[in-house]
């Protein structure tokens, strides 16, 4: 091939290392001589005798032995790496050693048996994935089909109490009329009457009047002695009913119709709502392989004896909660929304993993969040004991030798690694926590279990007491304190040199033995004394600020401010200062808890606010967010999805489907797209 047909070398390619000037992609790499070859300079290991015999491989980065500058080819079984030939006589002398070759044949059918398995579950989760697409596409039918019935229903039945009551009135207007025809008769024959009696009394009237005596005599006899009420008797119109009773009939029909469709439509409902209950949230069904969520710091019902990497199976759901059965806790009750499904493959893995970072030699000790470990603690065990593994069987048990118990027996997924600086660290266990002792919450916990109240990260205070999990801790800033050993640490005796009402004596260059208590002083670099931002004297009035980052509360609360807020520096007294904020005018914090904002900040700061989050928009509580500022409140959890009705500066009001009206703040909400939607299994 000539040289023009070669490809030249570009970044990140394999260079021939017998080319000049132009140099050219190698194609083939020689085991024997460590080089690489590009097409022309292959050609004398095709060729010469001696060169045949080399062992060519596609071109490659030879391996090579960074301690004896030799090629690797021999796995070392007991230490998991690959050596050269002067290793086996050096630092792996004695081990068990296998040519590479022979390593790589064995490895690979692991590999392509898990290859295969992977496959099969991809195949067995697209056949899954079909059938849930047509149990969707069903279910989606089925419901159109029942809001397409209720419809009809709904409307038959309307049209049937339409018709009875059209019926119920044409009944009252017969009735109106027949009894208004017998009323017109009965009227017509009452005028009848008075009339004949006013005849009568005009007869009377003229023979009363007459002055001829005779004349009165001879007609008196002839005159009516009956004044009519025996020959008119007393006529009324009495109707054949009351239409006021029908008033109330008709109202007492309504009220009965109103009771039986509301209990109906009610049942009904209460079915439709019984039957979504039912159905498993979040796409965990009984059967399940799931563990915690890496995002929940704490479970609603607490560790017990399981861990971040605990795998167990879904025994039982009802309705948000569930049992798993870990092989560390049988029947451990959790949330569904703390609980995420791990896939065989991402099963195997962290098995693999589990078994990979701990062999046998190593260093190791019980890991603090196992209560109670699987084979109990043995005698002379705890948390701080230290012991050498010593066999590892392939059920995930291992055996360790302890100083106080020999060959304990137990579980990887119970067990961590130690180092060097595990054993020195001020607080690397809970029970190296007693009373008297000086601690502080530890740094990775975000929210104490039992919530913060004066206590900051900074603060520092004495344990009181201990009882099981639980302590008491008096802190200059809250007395009697309660926490949980596991959130807490010692603080080093170089931390904690401090009198016993944890005041310290500081000498200023303009003020010698100036005594403050030890949770408002900080220590001080070469880096913060020249930084940006570190000393006081850098923020001044009308300067722009907001709360650091690294501040979790600020000593005087939040008030309406979060960490996006940015406000003008309006009065500074000391270490105090007043802070004119969007969100909360004559805002009071401490000088050393902010930090000054530039223009471009400013900006940015603005304009992620404003165009991160607007009303109309989907949105739902940050994964992150372990209660919101204004609590959950009812039916809302990291997986509900409602839109933004309203905001007013840092406060936000969410329709969610279950919850009208929900109150949260910005900062603590993220967006939702189309797809995070379908994911979540949010409407």
């Amino acid at each position: 091939m000539s040289e023009a047909a070669q490809s030249l070398a570009g970044p990140g390619d394999i260079v021939c290392d017998f080319c000049a000037g132009e140099v050219f992609k190698a194609v083939k790499s020689c085991l024997e001589c460590r080089a690489s070859y590009c097409e022309t300079h292959v050609h004398p290991h095709y060729d010469v005798p001696a060169l045949k015999k080399h062992k060519l491989v596609k071109a490659t980065v030879m391996p090579i032995c960074s301690k004896h500058d030799k090629l690797l080819e021999v796995y070392c079984r007991t230490d998991q790496v690959c050596v050269c030939m002067h290793c086996l006589m050096d630092d792996h002398k004695g081990h068990d050693t296998v040519p590479s070759t022979i390593e790589r044949d064995e490895k690979q059918m692991k590999l392509t048996d898990t290859q295969t398995k992977v496959k099969q579950t991809i195949q067995a989760k697209e056949k899954e994935l079909q059938k849930m697409k047509m149990d969707i596409t069903s279910h989606s039918d089925s419901a159109k089909e029942a809001v397409k019935n209720s419809t009809r229903v709904f409307t038959d039945l309307a049209k049937f109490i339409e018709k009875r009551s059209n019926e119920v009135i044409e009944k009252i207007k017969a009735q109106e009329k027949a009894d208004l025809d017998q009323g017109a008769k009965l009227q017509k024959k009452l005028e009848g009457e008075i009339t004949e009696l006013k005849k009568r009394e005009g007869v009377l009237e003229t023979l009363l009047q007459t002055d001829d005596n005779i004349h009165f005599l001879q007609n008196y006899e002839s005159m009516p002695s009956s004044s009519g009420s025996d020959e008119f008797p007393s006529l009324s119109f009495q109707p054949c009913c009351s239409f006021e009773d029908i008033d109330k009939l008709v109202r007492e029909l309504i009220g009965r119709l109103q009771t039986t469709c509301m209990q109906e439509t009610n049942e009904t409902i209460n079915i439709v709502s019984e039957l979504s209950t039912k159905s498993p949230p979040f796409d965990i069904a009984v059967g399940d392989t799931v563990r915690v969520k890496p995002s929940v710091v704490i479970p609603t019902h607490k560790w017990g004896s399981v861990s971040y990497t605990s795998i167990g199976v879904v025994k039982k759901i009802q309705g948000k909660f569930l049992t798993v059965d870990f092989p560390e806790q049988k029947n451990w009750t959790g949330v569904v929304s703390e609980m995420e499904r791990v896939t065989s493959a991402g099963s195997d893995l962290l098995t693999k993993n589990a078994s990979v970072d701990i062999k046998v030699g190593d260093r190791v000790r019980v890991k603090p969040s196992v209560t109670t470990p699987k084979h109990n603690w043995g005698k002379n065990v705890t948390h701080k004991s230290v012991g050498v593994v010593k066999d590892i069987k392939g059920d995930d048990s291992l055996v360790v030798d302890f100083p106080g118990h020999a060959n304990w027996k137990g579980i990887l997924s119970e067990i961590e690694r130690v180092t060097n600086d595990d054993e020195i660290g001020p607080s690397s266990l809970d029970s190296n926590i007693k009373i008297g002792d000086t601690v502080r919450v530890k740094p990775s916990v975000v929210t104490p279990t039992h919530k913060w109240g004066a206590v900051t990260h900074k603060s520092i205070g004495v344990v009181k007491k201990i009882q099981g999990e639980s302590l008491t801790v008096d802190f200059p800033e809250q007395k009697n304190w309660t926490g949980i050993v596991s959130e807490m640490e010692i603080v080093a005796s170089a931390d904690s040199d401090i009198k016993s009402d944890n005041s310290l004596i500081v000498d200023f260059p303009e003020h010698a033995n100036w005594k403050e208590i030890y949770s408002e002083m900080e220590l001080v670099t070469k880096d913060d004394e020249f930084g940006s931002s570190s000393l006081e004297s850098n923020i001044k009035i009308g300067d722009k600020v907001r709360v650091k980052p690294s501040v979790v509360t600020p000593t005087h609360k939040w008030g309406a401010v979060t960490h996006k807020s940015i406000g003008a520096v309006k009065k500074i007294q000391g270490e105090s200062l007043t802070v004119d904020f969007p969100e909360h005018k004559n805002w009071t914090g401490l000088v050393s808890e902010m930090e000054l904002v530039t223009g471009s900040c400013t900006d940015l700061s603005t304009k992620n606010v404003s165009v991160d989050i607007k009303v109309g928009d989907r949105v739902r509580v940050k994964p992150s967010v372990t209660t919101p500022k204004h609590n959950w409140g009812e039916h809302v959890t990291h997986s509900s999805v409602g839109v933004v009705k309203e905001i007013k500066f840092e406060d936000v009001i969410v329709e969610f489907p279950k919850h009208k009206g929900w109150k949260g703040i910005l900062s603590e909400m993220e967006l939702i797209n189309d797809s995070d939607a379908e994911v979540s299994g949010s409407p």
